[in-house]
């Protein structure tokens, strides 16, 4: 029998004062066996940085079709390809073919090794960005993770603040590509 995912609510205050954008998002996620709670809670930081209307998490880790989030309009239309990791150039190149905008959020202990092993083939692409994580900040908020999670985050020049009732994590988001 497989493993369930776990489920997680999460109560999101957002202050984006980059996008003027204050938001109070009640969240589901669910954290796949295979998924670590850093990286879920990446996830909720790409949500925030990206917090649109029509933005949606994906069915998750083992959906090769699908990227972690993205923007689907109305009309049915991928608007956005959100990435989290170290994606391969095809697996970007499958956004690039559905989405006018890509976006991966490169994050974990050796994305130096990984953006200089595909960081050619990576820039060479249309329509993407690439940002990068703190892999030392990122470790700090897996201590923040709890069935119902109520969170603050501020974004103000680029600069991420991550606040509960018990823990604050300053993050920075550099722009690689």
């Amino acid at each position: 029998m497989a493993l369930k995912p776990t489920i997680y609510k999460v109560d999101l205050n957002l202050v984006d004062m980059d996008r003027n954008n204050y938001q109070q998002c009640k969240l589901t996620l669910a954290l796949h066996p295979s998924e670590t709670p850093e990286r879920m809670m990446v996830r909720l930081l790409v949500y925030g940085l990206n917090q649109d209307q029509d933005l949606v998490f994906s069915r998750g880790i083992s959906a090769t079709d699908e990227p972690d989030l993205w923007i689907i309009r109305p009309d049915g239309s991928v608007d956005h390809w959100i990435e989290l990791g170290q994606a391969s150039t095809d697996r970007i190149r499958k956004g690039i073919s559905r989405a006018p905008e890509v976006t991966l959020y490169a994050y974990g202990s050796e994305t130096d090794i990984w953006w200089e092993k595909n960081k050619e083939s990576l820039q060479a692409l249309p329509k993407l960005s690439i940002y990068r994580f703190n892999w030392d900040e990122v470790e700090q908020l897996a201590a923040m993770v709890n069935r119902n999670i109520e969170l603050t985050l501020t974004i103000s020049d680029g600069d991420l603040f991550l606040a509960d009732d018990q823990h604050q994590v300053s993050l920075t988001v550099r722009q690689l590509s």
